[in-house]
């Protein structure tokens, strides 16, 4: 029995950070594991993003570069990123795992054959050193090596020409009822470049020297949106709809359109604006609001829900309201969740509808079913 849809975080980029320093990396993942806990679905993995050049450098300078390999650095920041926590209960993934190597040469094999994708010979800008091909809108030194020189050369590269594909990002690729258009967004896809390169040179990522193009890995742009798909596959759901700022889809839509569908999957995304946990984690807000019995619960559960509805970020100015809110909701939860309610609830969540969050009946209901041990999923667990 597949499910229809589940919620995933926009993969995270692996970089010199912590949850408990920067727990605002954490918000996709809270927001997912929320949401497709409404939905009574099992824990699904968080996933990571660790094909960065900042990746490749930070390995290199390694003291221990010659005893520890680029995937067992990666595997240990990101463990380090829940200590001292538990591991989430849906494993961890990154977008260089097996199977989302063998799904992203899968799909590009078949984007290749209907022409989608075409492998071209374009002149390219490469670092006179280190061979590190620089992007279109590059300059200075070398970003991988600090050389300062580069040549033209030609070199095959993964292309992807957007203007044969039709629009590169409409609403039907954003998850959401009753909320504004995103219309910035699609203007900024629109003026992406005609053709898009989706190779580079990489230390770390899905090889694409299976493809013909030596040396070169998919555009991590890409190989976010394989990872969800992968992941998807895994949970047999086919509606995967990752949760992403309105800066991230910005930057990552272009480059994954053709990675968005595989066969009955189709990945859309669920915007969600940054959540300011500097005022949020404030000792004095708690204690003013009689509240210090909902911290947690706030902090790593209704504000990431609240950012999926306020998606521009929510306003420090209303973490006050938003507290007292949860508060009065929390005191109103019934012991056990009316079933019109909650079955009206699951609907709205799994069609992106997030206008219930600042409805005190409907979040009463929602943090009675989490509460809720009598199911097959027991009490929700907490999010990193």
């Amino acid at each position: 029995m597949r499910n229809s849809i589940a919620y995933f975080n926009g993969p995270v980029q692996n970089g010199d950070f912590t949850f408990a320093e920067r727990p605002g990396k954490a918000a996709g993942m809270r927001l997912a594991e929320a949401l497709n806990a409404l939905l009574g679905l099992a824990p699904v993995p968080h996933l990571w993003n660790t094909v960065t050049l900042a990746g490749d450098v930070r390995h290199r300078r390694a003291a221990d570069r010659a005893t520890v390999g680029r995937q067992q650095r990666e595997k240990e920041a990101i463990v380090a990123k829940y200590a001292p926590g538990p591991a989430p209960a849906g494993g961890l993934r990154t977008d260089i795992d097996h199977q989302v190597a063998c799904l992203a040469r899968e799909m590009a094999r078949g984007l290749l054959a209907d022409g989608t994708l075409t492998v071209r010979d374009l002149p390219v800008r490469l670092c006179t050193r280190c061979g590190h091909m620089a992007g279109a809108g590059t300059a200075g030194d070398c970003r991988s090596c600090g050389h300062g020189s580069s040549r033209v050369a030609r070199r095959s590269v993964l292309v992807f020409d957007r203007a044969a594909h039709g629009p590169i990002l409409g609403r039907d690729d954003v998850h959401t009822t009753g909320a504004r258009v995103p219309s910035h967004l699609f203007t900024i896809a629109h003026h992406v470049p005609r053709l898009l390169v989706l190779s580079r040179t990489r230390d770390h990522g899905v090889d694409l020297a299976p493809l013909g193009l030596e040396g070169m890995v998919l555009d991590p742009r890409a190989g976010l949106h394989v990872a969800v798909l992968a992941a998807t596959r895994e949970f047999r759901a086919v509606r995967p709809v990752m949760a992403v700022t309105e800066n991230a889809a910005a930057n990552v839509a272009a480059y994954g359109a053709p990675f968005r569908r595989h066969g009955p999957m189709r990945l859309r995304y669920l915007l969600h604006g940054k959540i300011p946990y500097e005022t949020a984690a404030s000792d004095r807000l708690y204690e003013v609001h009689r509240a210090q019995a909902v911290k947690d619960l706030f902090t790593d559960w209704y504000l990431p829900l609240c950012a999926a509805r306020e998606r521009v970020g929510i306003s420090a100015v209303r973490i006050p309201a938003l507290l007292k809110l949860l508060r009065r909701a929390h005191l109103a939860r019934p012991a056990t969740p009316p079933g019109d309610l909650l079955t009206d609830l699951r609907h709205r969540v799994a069609a992106g509808d997030m206008r219930w969050v600042t409805d005190v009946r409907a979040l009463a209901c929602a943090l009675s079913d989490r509460e809720d041990t009598s199911g097959p999923m027991g009490p929700t667990r907490g999010a990193p």
